[in-house]
């Protein structure tokens, strides 16, 4: 049998606890010497809220920019309808989203128990 060098056993054990704090960090755990103070993730109400104010900003700034148009204080006609189009684009995602989550609420409350 051969022996054990203890520098390389305390070496392994390091490794391993720091893979162990990366996974559970990972997971959102926070582990053996998490941050103090790191950012937690948003809940899910939150990402929508969030989701939801990013949609009205876009909106708001589109419809400034096409009223500036219609004003005449801008000729820039493209910045415009891209504008509009980012706009559009985004309350149309929000409109899918919103259909997915009411699908996804009417099965789980159709669901036998």
């Amino acid at each position: 049998m051969s022996t054990i060098d203890q520098s390389r056993l305390l070496q392994m054990r390091s490794s391993i606890l720091n893979q162990n704090q990366a996974l559970q960090r990972a997971a959102g755990r926070g582990g053996i010497g998490a941050a103090e103070g790191a950012e937690a993730t948003p809940d899910f109400g939150a990402a929508i809220n969030n989701a939801l104010q990013q949609v009205n900003a876009q909106q708001t700034k589109a419809g400034e920019l096409s009223e500036a148009y219609e004003r005449g204080d801008t000729h820039d006609i493209v910045s415009v309808m891209i504008e509009r189009q980012k706009a559009s684009l985004g309350f149309e995602t929000t409109l899918q989203v919103r259909n997915k989550l009411l699908s996804a609420y009417r099965d789980i409350m159709n669901m036998p128990v």
